[in-house]
């Protein structure tokens, strides 16, 4: 795993949504590991948001702008000369889509069409991988475990969305990019992700360091609700090593992966929530009787693609994944210790779990 460590030195590397959760993380490692990020953000709280906590906007080259404004996008895409880009700019939650789902289904389409459609015609880029998520699936209603492909679909907007935005991937891969033998395209199915410095209402773990720092019972809408929880460098590996690799061969990889945690990783909002409380210290849980929308009951993706081929697998099981989180949360906002150490401290334990 090494060589991917001297891969991503000096490359240039755009990273849509870098101002997002998950894009602040992968602009920090992709850093560390010496390359030149390029990012792109869009109405960012500057206050509570993990970027500009990190000073990223000191070390990434970055341009505010609505994703769906293509001709921005394009400007800034032809000024940067990515060879790699990660697209992980989009509407992130179930909860504000049934809020807005005009502007979700905007967003997470037409910004991964407009990545696509800026990008098919360039000489420098070599390599895309797509964000999309696990809820992209058409929900069977069972436990059960959902392959690359299986049939896409989804009830609420944010998941239909997701399926719409698959659909264009596909879409582009096959008619503009499969007989052009220097770029891959891929999409990117990931479970549900945590770490610290998620700040996003309605999201189980930044709530719950809500509730318990304001000494409030931690209201709970899905007790029961299984998810496949997964630390946030987890399925960001995978999007390093997909990049790489299609990025030296785009013919074998271009095509859908699924990111997910093992199998007995996945736990109701309960359990995760008893583990929270457990490893903080405090807290009480209530149980909200009414569930104010659809949502999938149960999730779990099914990973041997990605361990065959990519030879990725996820080291964190859900305890350690809590933990963590949870300890960036309590070093940050108890111990008042500053983020930038915290999570380069996450990201070195980490790659040297991995051997990095």
């Amino acid at each position: 795993m090494n060589s991917i460590s001297s891969f991503y030195k000096n490359k240039r590397i755009l990273v849509t949504g870098a101002t997002g959760f998950k894009g602040a993380w992968l602009c920090s490692w992709l850093l560390k590991l010496g390359a030149k990020v390029y990012g792109t953000g869009y109405t960012p709280n500057k206050n509570k948001n993990l970027f500009y906590g990190l000073s990223l906007e000191k070390k990434v080259s970055l341009k505010l702008f609505d994703i769906r404004d293509f001709k921005k996008l394009t400007q800034f895409i032809n000024l940067s000369k990515p060879s790699i880009i990660f697209h992980l700019a989009g509407q992130p939650l179930v909860y504000e889509s049934y809020k807005k789902p005009l502007l979700t289904f905007d967003v997470n389409s037409r910004g991964t069409l407009n990545v696509l459609e800026a990008s098919k015609n360039s000489r420098f880029v070599r390599s895309i991988v797509l964000i999309t998520s696990d809820k992209c699936y058409e929900n069977m209603g069972r436990i059960k475990t959902y392959k690359e492909t299986d049939r896409l679909g989804g009830v609420d907007p944010y998941s239909a969305s997701k399926a719409s935005a698959e659909l264009i991937i596909k879409s582009y891969r096959e008619s503009f990019f499969k007989n052009k033998i220097n770029c891959g395209v891929s999409s990117a199915r990931a479970g549900n992700v945590i770490g610290g410095g998620d700040w996003s209402l309605h999201r189980l773990i930044p709530d719950c360091i809500r509730f318990i720092r304001n000494n409030s019972k931690i209201k709970l809408r899905n007790p029961n609700f299984n998810r496949p929880w997964q630390f946030v460098l987890e399925p960001l590996r995978g999007y390093l090593v997909l990049a790489k690799k299609q990025y030296e061969n785009p013919q074998k990889y271009s095509s859908a992966w699924n990111f997910g945690p093992e199998f007995k990783s996945i736990k109701n909002v309960k359990e995760i929530v008893k583990l929270i409380i457990n490893y903080w210290g405090s807290g009480s849980i209530k149980v909200e009787k009414k569930i104010k929308f659809n949502e999938h009951h149960n999730l779990q993706l099914d990973i041997k693609k990605a361990k065959n081929y990519l030879k990725w697998k996820p080291t964190y099981g859900v305890e350690d994944t809590v933990n963590v989180t949870v300890d960036w949360y309590y070093r940050t906002l108890e111990n008042k210790e500053n983020p930038i150490e915290v999570t380069n401290d996450q990201i070195n334990q980490y790659m040297h779990d991995n051997n990095w």
